[in-house]
């Protein structure tokens, strides 16, 4: 059930705070630098206070862009009162450190996931050939 008015307002003000305190606002911030990156390795072209003037706005406008987009699907499933318990325990040491650490635990679990899905592939491969397909 979605929230308006002044609870919207309250809402976003909530949500925003677990954000920074859970480290996803800076996580979102390094992913748009990094597409950044990437953009300019592929333009060439653009000199560098081209690049330095879009990143400075960019990352703002992005950002918020982002955000507006996840509010209503944190709506949907997680109530004010919820978002406040989250942030109290980001700001525990227990869930600092889990915020501290969530970028390497999501790498390493990526890199898990993959040697998985390889491992899936080739039983799924060995399978087929010996089905004769």
């Amino acid at each position: 059930m979605f929230s308006f008015g002044q609870d919207n307002n309250s809402y976003k003000v909530s949500l925003k705070e677990m954000m920074d305190a859970s480290g996803s606002a800076e996580s979102y911030k390094v992913a748009i630098v990094q597409t950044i990156k990437m953009l300019k390795s592929q333009k060439t072209t653009a000199p560098e206070s081209f690049w330095q003037d879009f990143e400075a706005t960019f990352i703002k406008s992005a950002q918020e862009d982002l955000f507006d987009l996840l509010l209503p699907i944190y709506q949907k499933h997680i109530t004010e009162a919820e978002l406040k318990d989250i942030t109290k325990f980001y700001h525990t040491p227990t869930g600092r450190k889990f915020a501290e650490k969530t970028p390497f635990i999501l790498q390493d679990s990526m890199a898990a996931g993959q040697q998985w899905g390889m491992k899936l592939g080739e039983q799924l491969a060995k399978k087929m050939q010996e089905k004769g397909f």
